[in-house]
């Protein structure tokens, strides 16, 4: 049974990962497809500078909320089946489901594959997971690092950082502090050809990762 469990939780978080919110909201709002405009990718932040603010939140929120009902989904067949595998306190179909879902975002099979980084679909994940002084600090770290860096990307990517620190010293989870870098892992490494890109343009590092203002982008 709890072999099934996991992998009925593995195909639905896939599913819900692979859902191309930003995809959509572009066909369905102005007929674009996002992997083609911008930085060509399939995420918040080339919404909410290629189509506005409001489009931006919306994608910004469902990609969110899809690692939540991934996380949510696999909690609830857990209890449905009454399965328990767990590992330091942490339901390991919990985990399992959250990184499968990262990985249906970056590769939705809707879209032949070609997704996003993932990075809203974490925060929703590991906020869930560490809820909820995984939220405050992030939150306060991701204010701190705008009004320094003016550079949205860094600074949601700095409070991401923070949340291994959260699971150490706050959950006192062994477990969460090695699932949170191991997820974490997936938009960093999707993310290098983004930075490369952008060196290539800037006239130095500091200002790859600092920006003039929140419309300084390239």
């Amino acid at each position: 049974m709890t072999s099934l469990v996991i992998a009925l939780a593995i195909i639905c978080a896939y599913l819900i990962g692979s859902l191309p919110t930003a995809y959509l909201v572009g066909r369905f709002r102005q007929g674009i497809d996002i992997r083609n405009v911008g930085t060509r990718n399939m995420g918040a932040m080339n919404v909410f500078y290629t189509m506005g603010v409001a489009c931006g939140l919306v994608v910004l929120l469902v990609d969110i909320a899809k690692g939540v009902a991934a996380v949510l989904l696999a909690r609830w067949l857990g209890i449905l089946f009454d399965v328990e595998l767990i590992i330091a306190g942490v339901a390991v179909v919990e985990l399992i489901a959250g990184g499968v879902a990262v990985i249906g975002h970056g590769f939705p099979v809707f879209l032949r594959f070609r997704g996003g980084k993932g990075g809203a679909t974490c925060i929703g994940i590991l906020g869930l997971l560490l809820w909820p002084w995984g939220i405050v600090f992030g939150l306060g770290i991701f204010i701190i690092a705008l009004l320094v860096t003016r550079y949205p990307t860094v600074s949601y990517s700095l409070a991401l950082a923070c949340t291994p620190f959260v699971a150490w010293l706050v959950n006192h989870s062994g477990a969460l502090v090695i699932f949170s870098v191991l997820l974490l892992l997936i938009p960093v490494i999707r993310y290098i050809p983004r930075v490369k890109e952008m060196r290539g343009k800037a006239d130095s590092w500091r200002h790859v990762f600092q920006r003039k203002g929140l419309q300084d982008r390239f």
